[in-house]
Order: structure tokens, then sequence, then C-alpha cells
């Protein structure tokens, strides 16, 4: 028998009897309410892909062996649903994401799936929880989208059976203020992720063991961790972002700098953005776009010669983030902040990406409304 594709037209809906009250924008807490409903697919490798679902929110029930609680057999995304002035709801750039969750499946031989099909799926479920998709630049719906292998077996092997589904979050803005530049700490006795490894894929089992250090860090006034790797000290990532530097040697052109993407960096939709925006909208005689190996002594070097313009972080949650300094040896490296709490170009690139999530500018179909 021939495993069953993903098919979003076979999508079974059952909506809830039991709306929730819906939160004020001002009241919005990051990952800590959830909209009425959540999608399932189950697959088996007997019979592929089972018709989808979409049911009221409840909790799931498993063995105590389910392999995904013993052998991390657990894959994620997260991605965002806008509303724009228009009340038109967009999701951004989720062709990307979807890739990105079948690379990250396929390394734990986990299912894949046609990505076109679930981000139907995934329309069609925001469709139904529209009213929790909030109005208001920097107000989204946060969209969970996991896959986990669900075989009741304490052998280590191929799950045979898994589950991919979403589920959805209201959020506000990642700092309630607007921009505000974090204090990194560079760490080398901890390594996040090496040549060869799974950083590149977003699985859970990167993330549990990066907050330890990231406490320890936040004891020594820290935000977050600019994680290093080898001797000598390469720059990969920040915590939950990617990372970005700007340079500007004596002749006076600048470099955006970020670490390329060599299997110890997460391949960032954020990431890629900036990058997109910045080839298309930086003249070409003023910068440089560089996806380099790049060293924290560089950093420091470059500050100490008045070469360092600004840094800043990219990802989903917090969009962009402004870096204000960075802890190294004891010491700290100044990062200037040419617009009080975030530099030009961070300001600039945030802008370029929120009018094109909110639908305000249009760029390469970026942006992709839910009809």
């Amino acid at each position: 028998m021939s495993q069953a594709p993903l098919d979003a037209s076979k999508l079974v809906i059952t909506k809830t009897k039991s709306p929730k009250e819906k939160i004020p924008n001002d009241q919005l807490v990051f990952g800590k309410t959830f909209s009425d409903h959540m999608l399932e697919v189950e697959w088996t490798s007997e019979n592929g892909w089972a018709a989808p679902t979409i049911t009221p929110y409840h909790n799931l029930s498993f063995d105590p062996s389910t392999i995904v609680f013993h052998y991390g057999f657990e894959a994620f995304e997260g991605m965002k649903a806008y509303r724009d002035k228009q009340n038109k709801i967009r999701i951004f750039r989720p062709n990307k994401n979807m890739a990105r969750l079948n690379a990250s499946a396929d390394r734990i031989c986990l299912p894949t799936f046609d990505g076109e099909q679930f981000t139907k799926l995934i329309e069609e479920f925001v469709k139904i929880d529209q009213d929790f998709v909030p109005q208001g630049e920097g107000y989204s719906l946060y969209l969970r989208p996991t896959i986990i292998g669900t075989s009741a077996t304490l052998g280590v092997s191929t799950p045979d059976k898994a589950l991919l589904y979403l589920i959805a979050s209201p959020v506000g803005p990642y700092y309630s203020t607007g921009f505000k530049a974090v204090s990194l700490e560079a760490t080398d006795y901890a390594v996040r992720a090496w040549p060869g490894g799974v950083g590149n894929r977003k699985l859970g089992a990167n993330y549990a063991p990066c907050v330890k250090p990231a406490l320890e860090a936040a004891k020594r006034g820290y935000q977050q961790n600019l994680w290093l790797f080898g001797e000598e000290g390469y720059i990969t990532e920040v915590g939950t972002m990617n990372v970005f530097f700007v340079f500007q040697d004596a002749s006076g052109k600048k470099e955006l700098v970020t670490a390329p993407l060599d299997g110890t960096i997460l391949e960032g939709v954020t990431r890629d953005s900036v990058l997109g925006l910045a080839r298309a909208k930086l003249p070409s005689s003023e910068w440089t776009i560089s996806e380099r190996k790049f060293t924290i002594s560089e950093v420091k070097e470059r500050a100490s010669k008045g070469e360092l313009v600004e840094a800043f972080g990219s990802g989903t949650a917090a969009l962009v983030s402004p870096i204000k300094n960075i802890g190294w040896k004891g010491e700290d490296i100044s990062v200037p902040l040419a617009k009080g709490e975030a530099g030009e170009l961070t300001v600039q690139v945030a802008d370029w990406i929120k009018k094109i999530q909110y639908g305000e500018e249009e760029f390469e179909g970026w942006s992709r409304v839910i009809e």
C-alpha cells in the first residue's frame, strides 16, 4: 500500500462551542494564552498522512514510553499572522518555514510533507481563529507548527507514528516599549552547535541546553548569550536570534556581516529577509553585504578603532533587536546606538520588514494574504 500524501482538501473541522474571551492588546503576553482551536494531522509508516482535523484546543494524550519524551523526536517552527490596515490577514514567507520544518523533520527521521498543502491548512486554521489576530503594528497571532514522533517504544529507532500539529497564541510587541537594546555575553565555555550537528535545524533539543548558560549570563547582567565556536572565537548566533554587525572601513564603505550557513547557525527566515532586503535596497557603492566567518576578536579590534557602527539580532519573535554591548573576558565591547536605542540600519531594517508584514509595501510576494 502506498503512503497517502498530506492533503488539505480532506480537512475536517469541528468548531468550539465555548469560545474563549479575547484578551486586550495591552494584556497580551508571549506564548501564555492560546486561540480556540488546534490543527492536527496524524501519520503512520503504513498509511501515510491521515485526514487533517481542526478541533477545539485540547490536551494531548500519549503513552509514557512515547519516543518524543525519551529521544527528542521533535521539531517546530515560529510564524506569525498579521492584520493589515485594510483588515486583511497576512502570513510572512510561509514557504521558508515549511522548507525548514521539512529539513528539520528529515534530519531526525520524522515524515516530510507537501509544504504548500500544510500552508493551506494553516490558512484555514487562521480563518477560523481570525478573531484572535489582533489589530495594530507589533501585534500578531504567533503560529507554532510542531511535528513529533509518537511511537510507543523505548527502542531508539525510526518512529513509525508521528503527529503534525499547530497551535496559536495572540502576542504583542516583544518589547512593550518598542526597541530595547540588549546586552550580550560572548560565550565559549558551552557550545550551542558544531559542524555536522543539528544547529541549523529547529529542533527542541537545541534549546533546553542553552537555558543554563543564559541564566548564568543573566547573573552577570546580560540578557542573552552570543555563542562563539572554536579556539578562534567565531561568532555564530545570539540566544534565539541570528546576529548582524555593521563595520565601516577607513574609506567610509560599510559592511553588513553575519555568520555563514555552515551548519552551526539556524537558517533564520528573518535573517534571510534582512539579507534580501539589504542587497535590494542598500547602494552597492556604499555597502558590502557579507555572509562570512568573523571572530569576537575582530569585533573587539574594530570597536577599538571606531569601525564598529552597530549590531542587531534577528528572529521571528523580536523581529530585530538592537545590541548595545558585548561582555568578553571581563570587559565590555560597547556598540554604538545612533538612534538612542538602536543603530540607523537596525531601525531601517525593522521598518522595511514591518511594512511588508503589515501590507504597507509589497516585496517579492513575501506577504501572503489569507483570502
